[in-house]
Order: C-alpha cells, then structure tokens, then sequence
C-alpha cells in the first residue's frame, strides 16, 4: 500500500528508511503482530541495494569474467577479441539491483507492511511528517518510531564531487566512459573495490591513503599481503599521504598530492571520494527532541534507543561498523525488544564479519593481532597460506592467506583474517565459531570436507598450536 494522499494513519511502530536495517526491521515487526509502517523517499532497499553493496559486487563480477577471459591459457583454453562494453555491463549491475528492489517490495506486501512513498520526519511525540515534493502526504502516529535514514558519502572541503570529474560511488557505478586513468582517494572497502574494479578492467589506478596502510581497519599482516597484491596488478599506491587540492581540466584533474612535507601531482580522468560517511541526520525532526548526535551520527544505548523515550535509531546512522547486516541485525534486536521477546541479546560487534570483494577479497572477523596484544592479552597465532591448500592450486588461485588469533589460556577464538578467493564466504564459519564462544579443541575436531578452501580454515587453527598438517 502507498499513501499518496494525505492522511493521518496510527500504527504501533513506523519505521523511516527502508534500507537493509529500515525493511528488515518493518518485516520482523510485522511477524511480530505490529501494525507497521516504512518511509522511504527514494527505493526501498536503500543505498546498500540500489547504490552500495549488490550493484558493487554485479561490476566485480564482471571484471572477475574479464580478467579470467584474459588468462584462458593457464586452463588450457584461449579466445580472441576480448572486449567489453562498458554500457552493458552498468546496465546488468542496474538490472540486478532493480530485481531485488522489486522484491523488498514484494517483502512489505507479502507481510502487510504499509509502505509511505516520502521524506519522513519526526513531528512531535510520536508523530512522523511524511512530505513528497515539499507537500504533506501522510501523518503518522505510533507509540515506537525507528530512525534508519542511513549515511552518505563525506565530503571534504576543496574537493567537493561534481559528478563528472571528480565521483563518488554514485557515479563510480555508472560511469558512461572507461578512464584510462583514476585516483582513488581512500582505501577502505569502498575505495579498493572500486580501485580494483577499474584496474581489472584496464585503468591506470592511483590509490592514495592517508594512514600508513591500504585496508587500514584490517589486520597489518593482511593490508601487507594486499598491498603487495595490488602493486603486483599494476596499481600505485601513496600511503601517509594527503590530497591537497584538485586541479578540474577541460576531461583531467590534477591533484596535489601530500608526503613526508613534499608535495608532488598527478593527472588523471577521473577522481573517486572514499574518505568514509556522514549520518543523514539533517531535516528529520531531531531538534527539541533528547536525541543525542556525535560527529553526525546518533548516540543510541545497547537496545537502538536513542535519549527520546519510543525513538529508536539504527544502522549507518548509528556509526561503525558501517554494514548492511550490522543494520539488519540492529533492526531485528531493537524491534524484539519493543515487542517483549523473551531471550533478546544486544549485538556483539566483535562478533560481526566485515568483507571486501576486492581482488583478492579480504574478510575478518574479531580482534586484529595488534589489538589482542594491546588489551594485554596471551596469545596464539596460526597461519596457513592458499598455497599449500589443493582447491587453491586447482581453482588457479594460490595467493592467499589465512589467520587466527586465539586466547592462549581459555582457546577462546579472538579473531581470524583472511585474504584471498571466496574469503569473503568462507569468513562466516569464523563468525559462527565466535558466536557459538567453540574453542580451539571444538575447531580442531571438526572436520572439513576435502578438497575446498575451507581446509585452511582448520590447517590455520591447527598451526595456532603447533598441529598444522600441510604447511
């Protein structure tokens, strides 16, 4: 159902943003028993469906296909011509995401959620403005209002984005040319998987970072691995390093790059932003209430309620980790709460897995080597390279490494660090093990089929402790 009329309906719990915390939130609120309600005021799915996650991961596909195309010979097979077309491949990455779109709405129809087509915000106690195209549509009463409005790109001053030239990820994703040539400025998980994507598929890439590493958030020994894998690929990265200004030409930018006090420029086509994201806590009613916002994010207890008794806040919004299934998570524990479920636990974010489907892909979950240490911890460390693993070698993929890191004293699993192929789904038996507090005894005794890259997984705990078999 959607509201374009307005109207002034009552429900038990109104959700504003239907992005991956906003839906999934709606849908368990819905099994649940509560009249439900959502306020989006673009596309149900949020940025992660239509602008973030799935549309990222349809490109890295086909840059997947193309570099393979480009290696036949290894398998024993070869082709001629390999080309692509650039206008295609955005078009699959934007079908791909119409298709799930269509499906959350199917979601909110399938359990009764009332979907209101606007921007919503907060209108006194519980009440939520609905406006589309600066009139009122709806107004909204219910007893518990969730705020899911997400976060958007950062913006820093004197390199403001115009969408020709200099981009963010929105215009990363649908580029209407190939650049020959790109500056990445950022290299978390946004801009390595955009800076790998266009490597692959034939740019002249610039990573510039200003921490001392790429990846800074992952353990140092995996940034070390993939900062090798990405110079080996041909990219240039400048860790310490700051941009300065940009320069906008006619179809070039220049930048000034920063390091150790010397400065030095570049010039390339195009310009990516990936210095992190702001909350969208601007225009949604947070003034006179005892919502509390810090560095542009809302404060929120172990439950996502925020200091405005029935305002609840989650996902992005909150601040880090910024994840799609952190949201979702955060949307299911928060509406549980409310509703009175009986066993409901706050989110552990030691226990949330982060990936990124760079090439190679790296995932991770809990405490990095460094960490353990600095909380003083005694600790175990095993490692177990793609190597020595016989799916690695047969797949054509032998770079890679896996990483545990374990209580020497309990065998409490503290954290485990991956890089290589399908890291990126093989890091959940980690999360699983960690959620389910295994020990490094649970691990070693269960047994992991063969031949598959899950392997490692068990050779690295079993080198923890001095029982690795194939390495």
């Amino acid at each position: 159902m959607t509201e374009t009329n307005f109207a002034k309906q009552e429900f038990d719990i109104v959700i504003i943003g239907g992005g991956p915390g906003g839906y999934v939130a709606a849908i368990r609120a819905a099994q649940l028993g509560m009249k439900t309600a959502v306020v989006e005021r673009e596309h149900m799915g949020g940025i992660c469906l239509n602008w973030g996650c799935i549309p990222t991961k349809a490109l890295l596909r086909s840059s997947e296909i193309y570099h393979t195309l480009h290696n036949l010979e290894a398998f024993g097979m070869s082709a001629k011509d390999i080309k692509f077309d650039l206008s295609k491949i955005v078009a699959r990455s934007r079908g791909v995401s119409a298709q799930l779109t269509k499906g959350i709405s199917g979601l909110m129809k399938k359990n009764k959620v009332t979907v209101v087509d606007g921007h919503g915000k907060l209108a006194g106690k519980g009440k939520v403005l609905v406006e589309k195209d600066g009139k009122k549509v709806s107004e909204l009463t219910a007893k518990h209002i969730i705020l899911a409005t997400g976060a958007r790109a950062r913006v820093l001053p004197g390199m403001e984005p115009d969408g020709k030239l200099v981009w963010t990820y929105r215009e990363a994703m649908v580029p209407d040319v190939m650049p020959k040539s790109l500056l990445v400025v950022g290299s978390g998980a946004i801009g390595i998987e955009f800076a790998s994507f266009y490597r692959t598929m034939g740019a002249e890439v610039t990573v510039v970072e200003v921490m001392d590493r790429v990846l800074p958030v992952e353990d140092e020994e995996i940034s070390k691995f993939a900062h090798k894998a990405f110079e080996k690929q041909g990219m240039k990265i400048h860790t310490k390093t700051t941009v300065k200004a940009l320069k906008k030409g006619k179809d070039n930018v220049t930048a000034t790059l920063e390091a150790d006090g010397k400065t030095s420029e570049i010039t390339v086509d195009r310009v990516i932003l990936a210095v992190g994201i702001v909350g969208n806590v601007e225009n949604i009613g947070l003034e006179g209430t005892k919502v509390k916002v810090e560095k542009t994010h809302i404060v929120v207890d172990k439950w996502s309620a925020t200091g405005e008794p029935g305002v609840y806040a989650i996902g992005d919004l909150t601040g880090a980790p910024w994840l799609a299934h952190k949201a979702s998570h955060e949307g299911v524990i928060c509406v549980e709460k409310i509703a009175g479920v009986k066993d409901v636990h706050p989110l552990n974010v030691k226990n949330i897995p982060g990936c990124t489907y760079c090439w190679p892909q790296v995932a991770s979950v809990g405490l990095t080597e460094k960490a353990a240490k600095e909380k003083g911890l005694d600790i175990k460390v095993g490692r177990f390279q793609f190597m020595g693993n016989g799916k690695a070698i047969a797949l054509g993929e032998p770079d890679g490494l896996v990483k545990t890191i374990f209580d020497a004293k309990t065998g409490e699993l503290l954290g485990a660090h991956m890089i290589g192929a399908e890291v990126t789904e093989m890091i959940q038996g980690y999360a699983i093990a960690k959620a389910g507090e295994l020990t490094e005894g649970e691990l070693m005794h269960t047994v992991f089929p063969h031949p598959t890259l899950s392997e490692m997984m068990h050779e690295s705990v079993l080198d923890a402790f001095g029982k690795v078999i194939h390495m």
